[in-house]
């Protein structure tokens, strides 16, 4: 090896070590027995209570009907866009929500046990069998959003553990 290059390897790997142990020492967490306790009163906003301004109307005085006249008119665009909304509204049959289904499957005797056990069980629930070949279907109830489902559902998985929320189009009466 050449002689020059010799300290310079001396020192990198001298000095590697050394960096590693301050570096470890420097990150160790201070070991305090004291609990922290900051006061950060001073940095709270501070509020000035207003005066009631409002005065009290005698019961004498009858009240008076006040009328205002409205600044922003619909003009007759959005009119026009809103009657379309509402047109098209009217004819809208369906609206996504939810249903439950306690059973799906192949046995038509096992669809009817489960309708007639959900009759017995919950009388408040109206059970639907359906047969969309080529399985049954058993669900109760008609749901808006999941969160509407999810009472009902809760307490019918304790007489049917497979029932399950699923998504379906509600006939709008």
């Amino acid at each position: 090896m050449n002689v020059e290059v010799m300290p310079r390897l001396v020192i990198r790997h001298s000095i590697v070590p050394i960096l590693f142990v301050l570096l470890n020492f420097s990150c160790a967490a201070q070991k305090s027995f004291a609990p922290y306790h900051e006061d950060t009163s001073i940095h709270r906003p501070t509020f000035v209570i207003a005066k009631d301004t409002t005065r009290a109307i005698p019961e004498t005085e009858p009240l008076q009907a006040v009328v205002t006249k409205p600044t922003r008119n619909v003009n007759a665009k959005v009119d026009a866009i809103l009657d379309s909304i509402d047109r098209f509204n009217l004819t809208k049959r369906f609206v996504d929500g939810f249903t439950i289904q306690i059973y799906s499957g192949q046995k038509r005797e096992d669809a009817m046990n489960t309708k007639q056990k959900i009759i017995e069980d919950t009388p408040e629930l109206i059970a639907n069998l359906q047969y969309i070949q080529p399985k049954f279907r058993v669900t109760v109830g008609h749901y808006f959003t999941k969160l509407e489902a999810q009472t009902d559902l809760s307490r019918l998985k304790r007489y049917f553990t497979a029932a399950i929320l699923v998504p379906e189009k509600i006939l709008i009466k």
